[in-house]
């Protein structure tokens, strides 16, 4: 089983303004048979929340994978790349490349899509966009690479080469 925690970053969420319907949509991709979901947390846009979440779902709860949605645009107060790429040790560019790349054939406004992915200790953190439509696709382009991403992550696994190469 991969273990899976699920961090929405939405002021108005977090206030109770706005009910978060995409970590629903996030779960709802997720097979049961391969994925469990540990946890869901919403917190506010506020760097210093998210790494704290952060930090704990990888140190504390162990978790295989981290998907965050939420906070990943232009504005002032979209700071989740940032909160991530504090707390991850090595970067994983072609995640949010594949994603950026594939959404693009959507809407151009995948361009402007700061998501970042990277790996803390044995656990792997991506960015998703904050609507449920845009989280669900973005998911859905990385979810054929993640199962062996995570089991060369956690010792499972040692080549990423395929039978036939």
């Amino acid at each position: 089983m991969i273990k899976v925690a699920i961090l929405t970053v939405s002021d108005k969420g977090f206030r109770g303004e706005r009910i978060d319907t995409t970590s629903s949509a996030i779960k709802e991709v997720l097979d049961p048979a391969i994925y469990s979901i540990e946890e869901i947390r919403i917190v506010p846009d506020e760097i210093e929340d998210i790494k704290r979440e952060l930090v704990r779902f990888c140190d504390e709860l162990k978790v295989d994978l981290v998907l965050t949605n939420g906070g990943t645009g232009f504005s002032k107060r979209d700071v989740t790349p940032e909160a991530t790429m504090a707390v991850v040790e090595k970067l994983v560019p072609g995640i949010p490349e594949a994603m950026r790349a594939k959404s693009l054939e959507i809407t151009p406004h995948a361009m402007l899509s700061r998501a970042v992915a990277g790996i803390r200790k044995s656990t792997l953190i991506i960015n998703l966009p904050g609507s449920p439509k845009g989280a669900v696709e973005n998911l859905n382009v990385v979810l054929p690479a993640l199962k062996h991403g995570i089991e060369i992550l956690k010792g499972e696994a040692s080549e990423c080469a395929r039978k036939d190469d």
